[in-house]
């Protein structure tokens, strides 16, 4: 019942040999094919060759994260009823290579978002944080969001032109380039412009027509996967509160719900990260463990330190407010539970998610946020010897 000890690697263009990643302890990849255009099918021939590349140098290939959804699919626009089937294949074409986990996410236009990429942490190490009121001076006097102002409240945006009145030309490049950041596997970002434009394709959906959209995507794509054998992740926001006008409907618990409600199967999970969902000051991470244990398909563990604010840090792994030690041993217990009923969906891939950039990486180059090799290390590590205690105490 211990984790499946998983590492996310982003195919031949990642800074990190396969070579490296071995003497990290893990034993899994978790890729994807950052190669191929969202929406289309991913070949069988494609993932042949990722998936000999992998095994090639000792490693199983556990998880795809991910198989991007295509806006359009997000939106029900367009030539989204093609990517859902397309979406489909693909699933098929992963089973038959014996690719059984699929993470995704929902988010509209933006992956993930911080504000400050280069935290200087307390022992020398660069992290990386989120604070409201510099979202809001992009929102507000960067971008000039129509009607932006109304999201905010009077004391935010106070905070945000201050902020943004004490910037140099340099620093308000560097603001941009921070939010408008490419997505995991991409170094590339959208330009101002291109945002501007993504966003207006979203004036007319609000949360409930995307969380419908979302339902709508679940009753097409879960059939496929319960046929073939995968079982599929829904990532969380992240951050878990709505951004620049777009909804976000992978935030709370009850978001979380009504996802694993729409269709009732083993095969259409969750994947729970505890930074994702620990960056709410309203969510309690323990209680979400505890609730949907039995539908979390994948792991990733991560922490933070928040506040009521929007504001949090990445913390190091076993630091900050997240519980790690009750959400780890939630999740062994249900791996338990599983292993003794003869669940299909035994597994439990888990990965140490960011880490923190240390010393011996701070010059190398190419290097994605949170995706440093001794900062996961050091996280993985410490996760191992939390999860070995507590199976001690779980088989005392």
């Amino acid at each position: 019942m211990a984790f499946e000890k998983t590492w996310r690697w982003f195919g031949p263009n990642d800074p990190y040999s396969l070579d490296e990643i071995m003497q990290t302890g893990a034993t899994g990849l978790v890729s994807a094919l950052h190669q191929i255009p969202i929406g289309e099918v991913w070949s069988k021939e494609e993932i042949v060759h990722r998936k000999a590349f992998i095994e090639a140098a000792g490693f199983t290939w556990s998880v795809v994260e991910s198989v991007p959804v295509h806006e359009d699919v997000k939106r029900r626009v367009g030539n989204y009823a093609r990517y859902i089937e397309n979406y489909k294949q693909t699933i098929r074409n992963l089973a038959e290579c014996d690719i059984e986990t699929i993470c995704y996410n929902f988010m509209p236009v933006l992956d993930w978002s911080r504000t400050n990429l280069h935290i200087r942490y307390r022992d020398g190490s660069v992290t990386s944080n989120f604070q409201q009121y510099i979202f809001a001076a992009f929102d507000l006097f960067i971008l000039k969001r129509k009607n932006a102002a109304a999201d905010y409240d009077a004391e935010t945006i106070t905070a945000a032109e201050m902020h943004f009145q004490s910037l140099n030309d340099e620093e308000i490049q560097a603001l941009k380039e921070t939010i408008l950041y490419g997505f995991p596997g991409s170094l590339e970002a959208y330009s101002l412009n291109e945002f501007t434009k993504m966003l207006a394709t979203y004036d007319e959906i609000d949360a409930a027509a995307l969380q419908e959209n979302l339902k709508y995507f679940l009753q097409q794509i879960v059939p496929t996967a319960e046929e073939s054998g995968v079982f599929l992740g829904i990532h969380p926001d992240d951050p878990p509160w709505p951004l620049l006008g777009l909804p976000r409907v992978v935030s709370t618990l009850d978001n979380i719900n009504t996802i694993i409600n729409t269709y009732d199967s083993p095969h259409n999970g969750i994947t729970f990260c505890t930074g994702s969902l620990g960056a709410s000051y309203q969510n309690d991470t323990t209680k979400m463990a505890e609730e949907l244990a039995h539908r979390v398909n994948f792991v990733h563990l991560r922490n933070v330190s928040r506040n009521d604010k929007h504001e949090f840090l990445e913390e190091n792994h076993l630091e900050g407010d997240v519980d790690m030690y009750a959400v780890i041993k939630t999740f062994m217990l249900e791996q338990k539970k599983r292993l003794e009923t003869s669940a299909t969906n035994t597994a439990m891939p888990m990965r140490p998610d960011h880490g923190h950039l240390m010393i011996p990486d701070q010059d190398r180059k190419g290097i994605y946020p949170g995706y440093s090799l001794f900062g996961r290390m050091r996280g993985l590590a410490e996760i191992t010897g939390m999860e070995q205690a507590i199976l001690r105490e779980i088989n005392s």
